[in-house]
């Protein structure tokens, strides 16, 4: 019950203090939060970040891609799901067929250069050799599609018809007498 000398005015300033008093703790709390983000280091902050990765993994879209899965094969394999990326198979003369994939206006060079990245990958995750002479490999190796040799960097895969899960082989060139 209010007293006589309280006026219904009197009520509502003591609600506003404590809301203002509550929003200064919240205020305070969130400063700290931000503290103790800026107070993690480097590595804690990878971790949070691969596991929040490993829990994407587990999507059935993304399921496909490896533990230890980057950003960019998530964004390719996002592309992929919307049409806008293909898959090439490309086939080494081992037998390992390695998918890659490339937007869908890729270029041959675009493909080398997936192609790359995902032996380094492999090999990272594999810890294989370290380095890779490329500049080795594409002298003396060539793309083939269809009998095909893939040899104008600047060429679109769709010129050559490669369309999303076919087949290109990485074959030895011959050499030239």
């Amino acid at each position: 019950m209010m007293e006589q000398d309280e006026t219904p005015g009197d009520v509502i300033p003591s609600v506003k203090d404590e809301e203002i008093e509550e929003e200064a703790e919240t205020t305070e709390l969130i400063d700290d939060e931000e503290e103790d983000e800026e107070a993690l280091p480097h590595s804690e902050i990878l971790d949070i970040f691969e596991e929040g990765l490993a829990l994407l993994v587990q999507d059935p879209l993304l399921c496909d891609l490896p533990i230890q899965v980057t950003l960019e094969e998530i964004n390719s394999q996002i592309a992929l799901e919307y049409g806008q990326a293909m898959t090439v198979k490309v086939l080494k003369a081992d037998g390992e067929t390695m998918p890659i994939v490339v937007v869908q206006n890729a270029s041959v060079l675009d493909l080398k250069k997936a192609i790359q990245r995902f032996m380094e990958l492999k090999q990272q995750r594999e810890g294989g050799v370290k380095y890779v002479s490329w500049r080795y490999v594409w002298r003396t190796y060539a793309l083939v599609f269809q009998g095909e040799k893939m040899e104008d960097d600047n060429t679109r895969l769709k010129d050559y018809g490669v369309r999303n899960r076919d087949e290109v082989t990485f074959m030895k060139k011959l050499k030239k007498k």
